[in-house]
């Protein structure tokens, strides 16, 4: 569908299996590269800027061997409450205060997203408002026991149980909660 790409090679750079899935659902033929790369960023960005920041170091770690075809796809994805951000819980317990702090109230899921070839980069980003019901010790034991939620911003995946009994509502694209704001993703590939 997306003609204008017949021309590039397409890399995802990314482990995520829910990336994966969203890039082939989309109907794009893609090879899946990733590089190690500390994901840092300076203490004085905005919240907002943070998800682009980090697409943008992983998209700048294939600028030596991104071949003239190649378009790499990098992106990221943070987990804020007011000014907090939640990245990948290192722990049970850490996931625990995580969903201890979204409980009952509102957040933002913001992802980043850089795409690169060696003759142009595009960056952006989307928002959601996500919102939890109050969530029980129990919901929240159950639900790190069962689901180990340790490779996902905020300690939570949309797509899987802990979405189906504790999101009351969300603002935006569903898709950016799961890692991928794939609509947005089809529109900008469309004019690369």
């Amino acid at each position: 569908m997306l003609n204008n790409l017949n021309d590039y090679q397409l890399i995802l750079a990314s482990q995520s299996p829910r990336r994966h899935q969203m890039l082939k659902e989309l109907g794009l033929d893609f090879k899946i590269k990733t590089k190690e790369v500390e994901e840092v960023y300076p203490d004085n960005l905005r919240v907002e800027e943070i998800p682009i920041y980090l697409a943008k170091l992983k998209a700048d770690a294939f600028e030596l061997d991104t071949v003239e075809n190649e378009l790499v796809i990098t992106a990221d994805t943070i987990v804020c409450v007011g000014d907090t951000v939640l990245g990948k819980p290192r722990d049970r317990d850490e996931a625990v205060k995580m969903l201890k702090m979204l409980s009952g109230r509102s957040h933002e899921v913001i992802s980043g997203v850089c795409l690169k070839s060696n003759a142009k980069e595009v960056c952006f980003s989307t928002t959601t408002h996500v919102h939890f019901k109050e969530l029980s010790l129990d919901e929240i034991n159950y639900y790190i026991d069962h689901y180990k939620p340790f490779d996902k911003a905020g300690a939570y995946g949309i797509q899987e149980w802990i979405g189906f009994v504790g999101i009351d509502g969300i603002e935006g694209s569903y898709f950016n909660v799961v890692g991928l704001p794939i609509q947005r993703l089809y529109q900008e590939l469309s004019t690369f």
